[in-house]
């Protein structure tokens, strides 16, 4: 007999292997029809993973985020096969799930345009009306390199390559379409009907841009209709507020080719920022911060020093005079250091803040450019704090109540909390990390906040807390840092 223990602590005995679908079947009829995946003993598994073993089980259905997140993943599965179905020379890369979607990378011959998302849709729509039943299937993982070159998915072949020896691959067949995957997914396509691709943009291999660069295509996926009604129409309500058209319409700043990622700020732009700058002026002075200013250019000797030249040197603009190489600024933190480090400074003199209005530049991806919001250069209203060991806790409470009071001042009153923890490229030995990472939970843990981890997206020299805030819309934003 094999027992099953379900959500509310009832138990149900059967006397053989069953299914996820099979417990849902016993339940009800209307669970089963509304079953997407399941949870055995806390693991999301596909609605056909057999259970042989006393398990606790859990449904999953469109109501639970999992259901949402797993009928978007394989909406990006079900874009891919059409695109393959339209275009079969065309190669697929990978296509995770997003925040409200999903997105999916192709190497294409043909350029994609605006206008052909809506063949791509209706043949979504068609493979929705066909109910291929989505299977799971497992190979050793040469066999699957060798399957996916045989077919032309290079790209798969290479991902798959880069898995140790010796794992076990899992694929997910729809018709004639097979992707790489952990899963779970929904157990047919016809589940799959509240759908809308959204937009074009283009993406490099893996990041890198010596390699070739994609096509990808964004697209929402949604239970109910309405819900996806209710979606389109916030982005609605957002473009009439995108403030790059109301830059342009109010005067205050525009873009132009010749700068990508840079503003043009017009006059009246430029009082609101010294509005802006005025007011946090205020900050530095009310909270005891020194403003202070350190130069754009530094040489390469003191990036390498600060870890950026190897950590950091792709997001840097560099340049070269006298046989010299110098890098403009990224951020603020190796000036500050210099004017701290210019004098003999004793511990009775710690904390000590400093703060600048820093014009820094990065290179970034110039797919990732979104108006204001991503750009290649910045103010930053920048702080470093000296202090010692013993300070560190009420120095990063302070500033956590410092943030929350700014924010307050701009109507910004829904803050959540990350910690981002040591990634993989990074400085610095673990006993350190390990202090630095708990200093930081800490100070939330004293300020009564709760907060989420997330695991190896801190910066290479140091952990940090990141706070997110949300617009009139809903969305969130990645604002103010204590790293």
């Amino acid at each position: 007999m094999i027992e099953v223990t379900l959500p509310d602590g009832s138990k149900r005995e059967f006397d053989s292997p069953v299914t996820v679908g099979d417990v849902a079947a016993s339940i009800g009829a209307g669970l089963a029809r509304a079953a997407l995946a399941g949870k055995v003993n806390g693991k999301l598994v596909d609605l056909s993973h057999p259970i042989t073993e006393n398990s606790t089980v859990s449904i999953v259905t469109d109501k639970d985020p999992e259901g949402l997140e797993i009928i978007r993943h394989s909406t990006s599965h079900l874009m891919a096969q059409a695109v393959k179905e339209l275009y079969p020379k065309a190669q697929i890369t990978i296509g995770p799930v997003i925040e409200n979607g999903f997105y999916y990378d192709f190497s294409l011959p043909k350029h994609l345009t605006n206008e052909d998302l809506p063949l791509i849709e209706k043949k979504m729509d068609e493979i929705v009306k066909r109910d291929l039943p989505i299977v799971r299937e497992e190979m050793d993982r040469d066999e699957a390199v060798k399957y996916f070159n045989s077919i032309g998915e290079h790209y798969k072949a290479e991902i798959i390559g880069s898995i140790p020896a010796g794992e076990t691959i899992s694929l997910y067949r729809q018709g004639d379409y097979v992707d790489l995957c952990r899963g779970p997914h929904v157990p047919s396509t016809g589940r799959l009907k509240v759908h809308k691709l959204m937009k074009l943009a283009g993406a490099y291999w893996r990041g890198d841009s010596k390699n070739e660069m994609l096509q990808r295509i964004y697209g929402t996926a949604w239970a109910k209709k309405d819900d996806m009604a209710a979606y389109l129409h916030m982005l609605e309500e957002a473009e009439k507020r995108d403030h790059r058209r109301l830059g342009k319409e109010l005067d205050l700043f525009h873009f132009q080719e010749e700068a990508p990622g840079l503003i043009f700020w017009h006059a009246r732009g430029w009082a609101l920022w010294q509005q802006v700058e005025q007011y946090m002026r205020r900050v530095y002075q009310d909270n005891d911060y020194q403003e202070v200013k350190a130069p754009q250019l530094l040489d390469r000797s003191l990036w390498e020093k600060s870890g950026h030249w190897s950590k950091y040197k792709e997001n840097m603009f560099t340049t070269e005079s006298e046989n010299r190489y110098y890098a403009l600024k990224p951020m603020n933190c190796p000036g500050h250091i210099q004017i701290f480090n210019s004098a003999v400074r004793s511990y009775r003199d710690l904390p000590i803040r400093y703060g600048e209005f820093g014009a820094c530049h990065r290179n970034e991806p110039s797919g990732s450019l979104h108006g204001l919001m991503r750009v290649r250069g910045f103010t930053q209203d920048d702080g470093h704090i000296f202090c010692t060991e013993d300070q560190i806790l009420s120095e990063c409470t302070a500033y956590t109540k410092l943030v929350q009071k700014v924010y307050a001042d701009y109507g910004f009153t829904d803050i959540s909390y990350k910690i981002a923890t040591r990634p993989e490229k990074r400085i610095g030995d673990d006993a350190t990390w390990d202090k630095a990472e708990k200093a930081l939970m800490d100070a939330l843990d004293a300020s009564g906040i709760k907060y989420d981890i997330l695991p190896g997206e801190g910066a290479f020299y140091g952990p940090k807390i990141e706070y997110h805030l949300r617009d009139s819309l809903g969305r969130g934003w990645q604002c103010g840092t204590i790293q």
